[in-house]
């Protein structure tokens, strides 16, 4: 029945964007994407990297994701965190999976983002 996921949606709170975008855009490398004019009004914005839809939308009132989140793919985990320690982005080590080394970060909000490197020989 399922064919392909089309996007993610996080929530954000109001006037929350340029925050979004400074994480998003300047630490994971997200590109924005202009929402359809129709939608413009209801807040929020949409990014998208290697073939991954990402939105945040206005939520009233907001409460971030602190369980359910989006698992991000990097070629390098060590990479990554390199990356983010240059940029002074907090993050979170977990327990490895026998296939995937991962760590967690939050967005601005609150939000829980996975950022996850397979290891050789593993199955995507």
């Amino acid at each position: 029945m399922i064919e392909f996921m089309h996007h993610v949606q996080l929530a954000m709170p109001v006037n929350g964007e340029d925050r979004a975008r400074a994480c998003y855009v300047d630490v994971l490398g997200f590109e924005e994407v202009e929402k359809p004019a129709i939608l413009k009004d209801r807040g929020g914005v949409w990014f998208t990297r290697a073939a991954i839809d990402l939105h945040l939308g206005v939520e009233e009132p907001f409460i971030p994701a602190k369980k359910a989140h989006p698992a991000f793919g990097a070629p390098s985990l060590d990479e990554a965190i390199q990356h983010l320690q240059n940029r002074k982005v907090a993050y979170r080590r977990d327990i490895d999976l026998p296939t995937i080394r991962r760590i967690y970060i939050d967005d601005p909000f609150e939000n829980q983002i996975e950022l996850l490197e397979l290891l050789r020989g593993s199955a995507t």
